[in-house]
């Protein structure tokens, strides 16, 4: 009896053995497809850029890519030393610093509007904020430096209106970058919104009741219980923005060419350009101290905003 049993179980012990066997096959051919597309379009381009990043690869060096030299961290060297990528790193600063608090008040305003302000009407505004988020940057860029033309574009329109003479919002390198970011903020505050709003409804309401009929204000109940409430929501929020922001490309390649005098110029566009002139090797290193740079401010936010 002991040893039929003994053998039952070695039996079924290996038919689950050949059975776990053929499903880690069979995922494994499933996931074949994907994994050489990511190795080919994704895995090899980093680190063939990564190696670049320490040669003095150029246009020609294309055909022969083991054939360059090896330059160790002069490239690096050479981004460092060059205003304009200097530049291109403080406007991009500049961006993030000033977009991204400005994206998330935007967001979390909206969704607290769309929670408990706005009754008639909600799937429409909701459908209206989150609309500039799946439109072409590309349509956006366009439209706006229509908006934001000096001679009768709508923006200067208005405020003629009124008796203010407006600027050159475009031309003039004290409002260039502002107004990217004011756009970048129009466009991008409705993924921050669809967020926010997903975390304020899990928030429990009992606890409102409850400071409500402490005294509590609706200011007070709302920085002392739906804030902390949201940590991993607005960590979330800002970590992606922050990433996104980090690497702004399209609206300045659009709507100013990174002008005027480089007032618009971001490290993404810059290395974009230097990949245009042949400069591999500068540009891979352009590219991963960027890279670097979200690597940092990331890791910076977790540390911030974790719970304790």
């Amino acid at each position: 009896m002991s040893t039929a049993a003994t053998t039952e179980r070695k039996t079924r012990s290996r038919s689950g053995r050949r059975r776990n066997a053929s499903e880690s096959r069979a995922g494994l051919i499933l996931a074949a497809p994907f994994f050489l597309l990511f190795a080919v379009f994704t895995l090899w381009p980093v680190v063939q850029s990564m190696f670049m990043s320490f040669t003095d690869t150029r246009v020609t060096d294309i055909r022969t890519p083991f054939s360059v030299n090896f330059v160790a961290f002069d490239n690096y060297i050479k981004a460092f030393s060059d205003p304009v990528f200097r530049r291109a790193a403080l406007n991009t600063g500049v961006f993030v610093v000033v977009g991204v608090p400005l994206t998330i008040a935007a967001g979390l305003s909206a969704a607290v509007a769309l929670d408990k302000g706005i009754t008639k009407f909600r799937s429409v505004y909701r459908v209206g904020f989150y609309t500039p988020v799946i439109t072409s940057i590309v349509a956006v860029a366009v439209v706006w430096r229509f908006l934001l033309r000096p001679e009768n574009g709508l923006v200067n329109t208005v405020l003629a209106w009124v008796g203010i003479d407006g600027p050159n919002w475009l031309g003039d390198t004290r409002t260039s970058l502002l107004s990217l970011i004011v756009m970048a903020t129009w466009r991008n505050f409705g993924t921050g919104m669809i967020i926010f709003l997903a975390g304020l409804q899990s928030v429990p309401w009992n606890l409102h009741e409850a400071a409500a009929l402490d005294g509590a204000s609706s200011w007070r109940r709302f920085w002392n219980i739906t804030l902390p409430l949201l940590r991993p929501t607005m960590l979330f929020v800002m970590v992606t923005t922050t990433i996104g922001y980090l690497q702004f490309f399209e609206e300045p390649f659009v709507m100013t060419q990174g002008g005027p005098l480089n007032s618009t110029i971001s490290a993404s566009m810059y290395t974009y350009q230097q990949f245009g002139f042949g400069n591999y090797g500068v540009a891979g290193a352009m590219a991963y101290l960027t890279f670097l740079v979200i690597v940092v401010v990331t890791l910076i936010q977790f540390r911030l905003t974790r719970e304790k």
